[in-house]
């Protein structure tokens, strides 16, 4: 899956969590002070990706021991989360 499809993919599913209530960028926090999501709305997404991964024919693992680091974790924007979606759908 290419990078580009990662995103809508990604973007997507963080719309559907804040149910369409803000504009999502890809440089948009999704943990940290500056995020629009609580925990409860991030697992919802990681969720939603999945499903997502599942129909695109690969398991999407988002438990990873640096998935909570601030600085390495793949929830440090939109883009970020994206590029690992996209990694793991190449696997």
């Amino acid at each position: 899956m290419n990078i580009e499809k990662a995103k809508e993919i990604v973007i997507s599913a963080i719309n559907t969590a804040l149910e369409g209530k803000a504009e999502i960028t890809e440089d948009m926090q999704l943990i940290g002070g500056e995020s629009l999501l609580d925990s409860m709305k991030l697992v919802e997404v990681c969720l939603a990706l999945e499903d997502l991964a599942d129909e695109h024919g690969f398991e999407f693992d988002w438990t990873s021991e640096a998935a909570m680091s601030k600085s390495r974790s793949m929830f440090r924007s939109v883009a970020a989360l994206a590029e690992e979606f996209a990694n793991q759908s190449e696997v």
